[in-house]
């Protein structure tokens, strides 16, 4: 039998088993499904992205694409994971790249706000409101969105070592940041406002140095007790 173009049968792949190829094309198909369940998410919103609508994005008939995932559920479930996963590899791969001179911690910042542009956060965005009213992906959602906050908060302490003995300073910093980015993002998405003003980062790295400069805030209060005490 003559094999589509472009494929190859397991007798044509070298130093590769039947076994093995067949577990390489099906984790290409389920990656090809993840990413067409993204893409309806972004085009379509969460409530109208259904199975078939899955199965035309990726270009597959709806018995394949249910042959790897049993349910709409099922899809959602491994694209929130997908997502999450990019986001942090791809917040990672930007600092890590920076020489060790550069200042890691306004490089986080850009490299957040980098992220926060990228169509997926509109993804994000549409999962989390549709979760409000859908008890079903909340399940699944809330857990995912608690261990990629962790992970997040976990990568910026880690890559940005100047960082990492500053105590509640360094959470006080990352809030700040966190919440003044999304908030400027969401925005972005809700009113087509234009982009933040470079005056804007620059004022949010002005505090972010400020933080690292100062007494650690929990140092603070506890000389403020002792004080108090005397």
């Amino acid at each position: 039998m003559r094999m589509p173009s472009g494929t190859e049968s397991p007798a044509q792949t070298p130093h590769i088993s039947p076994s093995g190829w067949q577990a390489r094309k099906s984790a290409a198909t389920r990656r090809q499904i993840i990413e067409a369940t993204l893409r309806c998410f972004s085009k379509l919103g969460y409530f109208h992205t259904t199975t078939p609508a899955i199965a035309e994005e990726a270009g597959l008939s709806r018995g394949a694409m249910l042959h790897h995932f049993p349910s709409r559920i099922d899809v959602v479930r491994a694209a929130v994971e997908h997502l999450h996963a990019k986001r942090l590899k791809a917040f990672r791969a930007a600092v890590d790249g920076l020489p060790s001179g550069e200042n890691r911690a306004h490089a986080a910042l850009r490299a957040h706000w980098e992220q926060l542009r990228h169509p997926l956060y509109a993804v994000f965005i549409e999962l989390g409101v549709a979760a409000r009213t859908d008890p079903e992906l909340a399940d699944i959602l809330v857990p995912a969105e608690e261990a990629f906050v962790h992970e997040l908060r976990a990568t910026a302490r880690e890559v940005v070592p100047e960082w990492r003995d500053r105590g509640r300073n360094f959470d006080i910093g990352y809030d700040l940041v966190i919440c003044a980015l999304q908030g400027m993002a969401l925005n972005m998405l809700r009113t087509g406002a234009t982009e933040p003003s470079e005056e804007f980062f620059r004022y949010l790295e002005e505090r972010v140095d400020e933080l690292a400069r100062v007494q650690p805030v929990a140092d603070m209060a506890c000389g403020a007790e002792s004080a108090a005490r005397n």
